[in-house]
């Protein structure tokens, strides 16, 4: 394990399941404890990698997935244009519970003045050469 500094081992006693996927080909892994008791180890879900070692050892460490910091291209009242630093580009849409009967008029009003911005961006975008 590639880790600076351990907080805290949980050690199991555990049988663990490997099976194959027909549909994806990828291995579902089940581990299964042989004591189980609720609590012991904390609840986790996320990617990770997961390699099963020479010595029949399995370990298993979570990969962080790194927030995109994103550059605000382009602001209306109810949606974003960003350009976020993993080099996509995002628009976000958000509108309140509250408005909702209202969501088709936002979108009618503000999607147009969104691609015509889109539009300004992407001619220059090709006169810099690929750098705005």
């Amino acid at each position: 394990m590639q880790t600076k500094e351990i907080i805290e081992t949980t050690t199991l006693s555990a049988t663990m399941a490997v099976s194959s996927m027909n549909e994806t080909g990828l291995k579902h892994v089940q581990v299964l404890p042989d004591n189980p008791r609720a609590g012991t180890v904390g609840t986790f879900r996320g990617l990770g990698y997961g390699q099963m070692l020479s010595t029949g050892q399995f370990e298993f460490t979570q990969q962080r997935i790194p927030r995109s910091c994103a550059e605000t291209l382009c602001r209306l009242p109810h949606l974003t244009l960003s350009k976020c630093k993993d080099k996509t580009h995002r628009l976000t849409f958000i509108v309140r519970d509250s408005d909702i009967e209202s969501f088709c008029r936002y979108l009618i009003q503000e999607v147009p003045q969104a691609i015509s911005f889109m539009d300004k961006y992407i001619e220059t975008y090709k006169n810099n050469g690929g750098l705005v």
